[in-house]
């Protein structure tokens, strides 16, 4: 089990993440055509809470796969949630079925659920649909992440030899006329050249309490936020890379100081002379721990070493 302080689950931690993409999609946008999500005022990139969460998810999911208390919940294999809802309440020696189900009954299967799946325990989860299991508010919160500087989405257009429809190839029978089959059909990729982007997060000792997180779980989390680049590298999302992660822990489960005034102390800023960002160290992140209150300790689990002293 961690005994590091970072993974202590009775303390209250925030925590700056850092990670950049070259020549790729971050989080399309449904809404707009997969095209890189931005914020239209400001054209700064966005990154969605729950596409971080999921690449946190499918870490686990790959990497401790069959371990138990360690299930994923929310998963992608297809599995219909009120399915692990009615397993929760079979193992309870419990019925799911009834016009109401009783108070005690959703508290013992909501324990369970917790128990099982580790993104419940994390990020909590509503499991009112249909078999009711409750609901659960997470320990841990991220926000949208937002690149430091404006990006500029391109829409690229490639050509594919995978012809869709038959008579486009000229497969369909009884129809022999050449001239209307096509040898290639175009496509398009979406794509950010490059873009740095920051997220914030949050762990509650409070919540993480009811909920069962324990100090591996949490040393589990900060390896999934490290490593979950390298397991879900793709040709659309181009090379995506953690470049910064730093854990504000407090003393106390309900904190010491504002994060706010905490996350201030991590800066990022464009060298001098670049005015077209395309590659990390065209930035300078710094990472100021001088005057912290006594009973906040900094970690710099990737990323720039501390500058000052206390």
């Amino acid at each position: 089990m961690s005994n590091a302080i970072y993974t202590d689950p009775t303390r209250r931690h925030d925590f700056v993440l850092l990670f950049d993409v070259t020549d790729g999609n971050p989080n399309g946008d449904p809404d707009a055509g997969n095209m890189p999500r931005v914020d239209p005022e400001t054209m700064q990139g966005l990154v969605t809470d729950v596409c971080l969460k999921r690449k946190v998810r499918n870490y686990v999911a790959l990497t401790r796969e069959g371990q138990a208390g360690l299930g994923i919940y929310v998963n992608d294999g297809g599995i219909a949630l009120n399915t692990l809802h009615e397993k929760a309440y079979q193992e309870e020696g419990l019925k799911s079925t009834g016009s109401k189900q009783k108070r005690d009954d959703i508290d013992k299967v909501r324990t369970r659920m917790c128990a099982t799946y580790l993104d419940v325990r994390l990020f909590g989860a509503v499991m009112t649909t249909g078999v009711n299991c409750g609901q659960v508010r997470g320990p841990v919160q991220l926000t949208f992440a937002r690149s430091l500087d404006p990006i500029i989405p391109l829409d690229v257009s490639i050509t594919r030899v995978a012809i869709t429809k038959p008579e486009d190839a000229g497969t369909v029978e009884g129809d022999n006329d050449a001239s209307k089959s096509k040898v290639t059909e175009m496509g398009r990729k979406a794509m950010v050249p490059y873009g740095l982007y920051l997220a914030h997060g949050f762990f509650s000792a409070p919540f993480a309490t009811k909920t069962g997180v324990s100090a591996d779980d949490l040393a589990l989390f900060w390896q999934a936020l490290q490593g979950m680049w390298d397991l879900d590298h793709s040709a659309a999302r181009g090379m995506m890379s953690c470049r910064g992660l730093y854990v504000f822990t407090h003393e106390c489960a309900f904190g010491n100081a504002p994060a706010q005034d905490l996350f201030e102390r991590i800066t990022v800023q464009r060298n001098a002379g670049v005015e077209a960002p395309r590659r990390f160290s065209d930035y300078q992140v710094s990472v100021d721990d001088r005057l912290l209150p006594d009973d906040v300790v900094l970690t710099s689990l990737v990323g720039a070493p501390r500058v000052g002293v206390r």
